[in-house]
């Protein structure tokens, strides 16, 4: 198997192509855009470009052995990189080597399967011991070409927690001399997670979401879901081909977005035993990355919820989440500046996932802080 075809951002990558055949492209570079809308795989786009042996027009051949290496994610110049659990048991003589152990693993569950989306028990992150061997395989020559490119996922993630910045500080030093025939690629829906000095020594480029068309092909083609369950998807999904994934997955199994409609009830009911409930029944440690894919999905059920109170209820494309948030505007009169200070609320709850915190105090925080503006100037109701 082989990396799917690249999804849209057109202009993006002719402004890399371009830069890449003149020969003006930066050493580092920062991806950044919402989560899911293919931050990675056009990295991965630009490292194929970079070790391409006829990238005459700006883009891949995609039939020289390199460009077949680089879609099979067996180049030997081409490392990617993205957060992972720490394995159980390791010790810190052993972290690097378990870590490598893991991200191929993980790299094989990619090639078999294009609709692969991570889920682990515990929270992921890039450790000092991943940075480190980044920093060893670009100390050597490339094995095929003139350079070898790095594609770094979710790079926020190499500070988990506030206190513990060794693995940014240490990807930073990277970043401040790289060897003359490496090229550094991040990516980052946080990218204000970062650290500054890590900011400042890289060029910035806006990923932004993607057509809703262009989910929806996807889905079509390399999932071969139904045309029209495809586009209902698709507008879900908000331009991220990674949220689709998950919703496709999610209505397969009863998953996150099942968990955040009934967080968001909980939030709209009476009282604080619902929220205490609600937040009680997160498990408390060794889940943070399915709480942060629920916090993703809490906060499309309040963009949904924000179309509704603004009488754009066309907008949420699942016919039973739009009759479940119409009664809830029409129960509880709530305005869209709520739910707007709810979504801030999100983002900020989002961000805390990213650290040590327990889950549960987080969400009872969050709901409370969701009740209070969504609910501030209602009458007793439920939205049930």
């Amino acid at each position: 198997m082989s990396l799917p075809a690249i999804r849209g951002h057109e202009d993006v990558r002719r402004r890399l192509g371009a830069a890449a055949l003149s020969g003006s492209l930066p050493q580092s570079i920062l991806l950044h855009g919402p989560a899911g809308v293919g931050k990675e795989r056009l990295g991965l786009w630009l490292a194929q470009l970079l070790v391409c042996e006829a990238p005459a027009t700006g883009e891949p051949c995609r039939s020289c052995r390199p460009c077949r290496l680089v879609e099979r994610l067996e180049h030997p110049d081409v490392h990617w990189f993205f957060p992972l659990p720490r394995p159980d048991n390791a010790s810190p003589e052993k972290l690097r080597e378990k870590l490598e152990d893991a991200r191929a693993a993980e790299l094989q569950l990619r090639r078999e399967n294009p609709s692969h989306v991570p889920s682990y028990d515990k929270a992921p992150a890039i450790f000092l011991a991943a940075v480190q061997r980044i920093q060893q395989l670009a100390g050597v020559k490339p094995s095929m070409g003139r350079r070898k490119v790095f594609v770094v996922g979710d790079a926020e993630l190499m500070v988990p927690q506030e206190s513990s910045p060794e693995a940014a500080n240490a990807f930073l030093k990277l970043l401040e001399e790289p060897p003359d025939d490496t090229v550094l690629i991040i990516t980052s829906s946080q990218p204000g997670a970062l650290l500054p000095t890590i900011v400042s020594r890289v060029l910035g480029i806006r990923v932004a979401p993607l057509r809703e068309a262009e989910v929806s092909e996807f889905l079509v083609e390399v999932l071969g879901v139904a045309t029209d369950e495809a586009d209902r998807v698709a507008k879900l999904a908000r331009g991220s081909i990674g949220a689709a994934l998950r919703l496709v997955a999610d209505e397969d199994s009863g998953g996150v977005r099942s968990v955040a409609r009934d967080l968001l009830i909980a939030a709209l009911s009476n009282g604080a035993v619902p929220r205490y409930a609600a937040a009680n029944a997160q498990r408390p440690f060794g889940s943070r990355g399915s709480f942060v894919e629920v916090l993703d999905a809490l906060g499309e059920w309040l963009r949904d919820l924000m179309a509704v109170a603004a009488g754009a209820e066309r907008e949420v494309a699942d016919p039973a989440a739009r009759d479940l948030l119409r009664r809830a505007v029409e129960r509880r009169r709530i305005h869209p500046v709520s739910v707007a200070s709810a979504l801030e609320r999100v983002s900020r709850a989002q961000t805390w996932a990213q650290y040590n915190v327990n889950p549960q105090l987080i969400l009872a925080d969050l709901l409370r802080g969701i009740q209070e503006d969504l609910l501030s100037s209602s009458t007793a109701g439920s939205p049930q």
